[in-house]
């Protein structure tokens, strides 16, 4: 069975292009023109996959992204948007968004990333992916000495990653699905540098070239999650190499 994409795009022309390329590459598309169509067809017809235009009448794709994850719906969601400062792009990023690509782009850099969103996924019978929700905030009931074995520990984080929660002290931390899989890689690698091409290999699946902002907006946003008042930092960037985890 072909994956399937809901695309939402309120450019005549991109909508098309993409809608035919996409098909060509083998994935069943629907194509719908704002974000009120996308969110009648996600409830309808789940998709594998969303690509959403960040900038549409109405409902935007911020929009749509917020009301799916709101009502539990994980399925992978990639945004395409024209706008290129960095708040932008931590605003899909915060709208439950897990990848985005920068208008005018390449056709196959778009392939990429849903190639990679997809291997990230596990799809269940209705197309979305099988992660669990995060559960309300609370402290492990376990203490450290404790913790079952299949828990990470490093840098005063614990993280289970079987039921993909991780706690700073007695904090939990909700992390979207790209922040955890990056975090974890991190914490697996504690005081290890690990280059770039390497990050983006384990978490993407593919290295979009020195130029890609994509890592180092991902880490901002996850250092702002991690980071407390008066505690050290625990991610640290190597100029020129990547990034470590170690607290300091």
């Amino acid at each position: 069975m072909p994956q399937t994409v809901l695309l939402a795009e309120d450019d005549r022309a991109i909508r098309h292009a993409l809608e035919r390329a996409l098909t060509l590459e083998g994935y069943r598309v629907t194509a719908v023109a704002d974000g009120v169509e996308a969110l009648a067809q996600a409830h309808t017809s789940p998709p594998d996959v969303l690509v959403l235009d960040v900038m549409m009448p109405g409902i935007d794709g911020l929009q749509v992204c917020r009301v799916l994850r709101a009502e539990g719906d994980r399925t992978p969601i990639l945004m395409l948007t024209a706008l290129v400062e960095t708040q932008d792009r931590i605003a899909g990023l915060d709208a439950g968004a897990d990848d985005y690509v920068v208008k005018p782009f390449d056709v196959e850099e778009v392939f990429a990333r849903l190639r990679a969103l997809l291997r990230r996924t596990g799809q269940g019978e209705n197309g979305t992916a099988e992660f669990p929700r995060p559960a309300p905030a609370q402290a492990p009931e376990q203490t450290p000495a404790q913790a079952p074995d299949r828990w990470l520990e490093a840098a005063g984080l614990r993280m289970d990653p079987q039921a993909r929660r991780v706690w700073r002290g007695p904090r939990e931390l909700e992390l979207t699905r790209t922040e955890f899989e990056l975090l974890e890689l991190l914490v697996r690698n504690a005081g290890i540098v690990l280059d770039h091409a390497t990050i983006y290999d384990r978490i993407w699946g593919y290295d979009f070239g020195p130029g890609s902002k994509n890592l180092a907006v991902y880490v901002g946003y996850l250092r702002r999650k991690l980071d407390e008042p008066g505690a050290p930092p625990l991610i640290h960037t190597v100029r020129g190499v990547g990034y470590v985890l170690r607290e300091d």
